[in-house]
């Protein structure tokens, strides 16, 4: 017979060595404001339509040209898991653990993703309202989380 996970236990978060980002010439200026605790989206020159994640094109109007704008950093849950079981060794400590895909406000559907934190298991859902937290994993690198608003 196997254990039933408590679903009020606390969300944690997995470890911070286990983090590794490779950003690219898009992606750099997203990394770059994160470790200062900014949230910034790009956003089309031509016709203002958020893209995200960056890439060449606008999915709008097809236009290069991108401008970084700072957001305040409240969505809303538009996908997650509760991960229960390390598939890692080093996650044994770090279950249960959720990460989410948040939908940010005012951003033309921006999504992205981040681990849930600051609640018990079972509070998240579908449509959840969130708040942007900074964790800082290193010197210099920060990653996005969300806690329930």
């Amino acid at each position: 017979m196997t254990a039933t996970p408590a679903t009020d236990a606390p969300l944690r978060l997995p470890p911070a060595t286990l983090i590794q980002l490779s950003p690219d010439s898009w992606t750099a200026p997203f990394w770059e404001a994160a470790a200062a605790h900014r949230l910034v989206v790009p956003r089309c020159t031509s016709c203002a339509a958020f893209r995200f994640p960056p890439g060449p094109f606008c999915w709008r109007c097809q236009a290069q040209a991108i401008e970084w704008v700072e957001r305040p950093g409240h969505g809303t849950v538009y996908s997650y898991t509760i991960v229960w079981h390390p598939i890692l060794p080093d996650l044994a400590d770090s279950v249960p653990y959720a990460p989410a895909v948040v939908e940010l406000a005012d951003t033309d559907d921006v999504r992205v993703v981040g681990a849930v934190t600051d609640a018990p298991a079972h509070a998240v859902e579908v449509g959840l309202a969130v708040e942007l937290v900074w964790r800082d994993v290193r010197d210099r690198v920060s990653v996005p989380t969300w806690r329930p608003t």
